[in-house]
């Protein structure tokens, strides 16, 4: 299904809502099972009553580690939210209304930017300078504008609520399916192409696309996974390999992010291509030899297609996938 391109306001600024909106409130780090459910309410609300489905959440400074490391690019976080229905994100930098009062923040933000007729939120929602504001004033400040105030139940997983420190523990410690179940979508990454040592062309005779984490962002446990990326408008099925390359690399290495794409050859060197973590296979390890190395990543890449073709035989056959944002 084609998901329509939302628009982005990175200021506080109004948003086109001609009919007022219907807001989800949040960071949204992961778009994950508890704010799919916020998102998709507003959503709702917002095609009953005929308003303008709209999100506010913020971005944070570089290095700033007030939610610990990012869990989706900010393009990706924003392609979520539209693929939920989200028309209008307005995602200013939290130094610009952090200091607003619990009063400051309705005004300006939720009625001045957003003409909001209804606000979202779970029910850990805090706001205001020193996050002084909580569920309770936020329905108190917004009854005398009119906006109703929804707080959506948290979502559960495994007898717990489920929230982004929790995604990130289990992408950390390779619970790779645990992790995806949280965040009801496989774990992506969309960082830019890069260019490597050239070992995979060269020695292993398996290149691959690297894509390796900017600072500030979670990083996932090392090892070997099954994933698929979107290249020339298609899926692949691909293995990547998250490691410092024990094998090829003195001790202490950066940790580098390579997916072998069998099948696939073109330059894609500073794009963007969406990369998709559906399975954790292995841990990596130092082999004794390069083709034992080599052996690795091409049995990976076989286990990816047979996954992909017994569970999405439209990636494993090539097909073209739907667009995306």
């Amino acid at each position: 299904m084609r998901s329509a391109s939302p628009h982005i306001t990175d200021t506080l600024r109004p948003i086109a809502a001609p009919r007022g909106s219907a807001v989800a409130l949040g960071y949204f780090d992961g778009v994950h099972l508890g704010h799919r459910a916020v998102i998709g309410a507003a959503v709702a609300a917002a095609r009953c009553a005929g308003l303008t489905p709209a999100v506010f959440t913020f971005e944070l400074a570089e290095g700033n580690t007030l939610k610990g490391g990012r869990l989706l690019s900010r393009s990706e976080k924003y392609r979520r939210m539209a693929e939920l229905g989200a028309r209008e994100i307005l995602a200013p930098p939290f130094a610009a209304f952090c200091a607003l009062t619990p009063e400051d923040f309705v005004e300006q933000v939720l009625v001045g930017c957003f003409a909001a007729k209804a606000v979202f939120c779970g029910d850990n929602f805090t706001f205001g300078a020193r996050a002084a504001g909580d569920v309770e004033r936020l329905r108190a400040l917004c009854a005398p504008h009119g906006i109703a105030v929804t707080v959506v139940e948290m979502a559960q997983y495994g007898g717990r609520t489920v929230s982004s420190t929790r995604i990130r523990a289990a992408l950390e410690e390779g619970r790779l399916d645990d992790a995806n179940a949280m965040l009801g979508a496989p774990y992506a990454i969309d960082w830019t192409v890069r260019h490597g040592r050239g070992i995979g062309t060269s020695r292993l005779g398996t290149p691959t696309i690297n894509q390796n984490y900017p600072a500030g962002t979670l990083q996932p446990c090392c090892g070997v996974y099954l994933t698929r990326i979107r290249l020339q408008g298609r899926w692949w099925p691909a293995a990547t390999g998250i490691s410092r390359r024990p094998t090829v690399e003195a001790a202490g290495a950066p940790v580098s992010c390579e997916t072998y794409v069998p099948g696939f050859s073109g330059d894609v060197y500073g794009q963007n291509p969406t990369l998709e973590f559906h399975k954790y296979l292995c841990p990596v390890r130092k082999f004794s030899s390069l083709q034992a190395l080599a052996d690795l990543i091409t049995t990976a890449a076989a286990q990816s297609c047979a996954y992909f073709r017994a569970v999405q035989p439209e990636t494993a056959d090539l097909q073209p996938a739907p667009d995306g944002v």
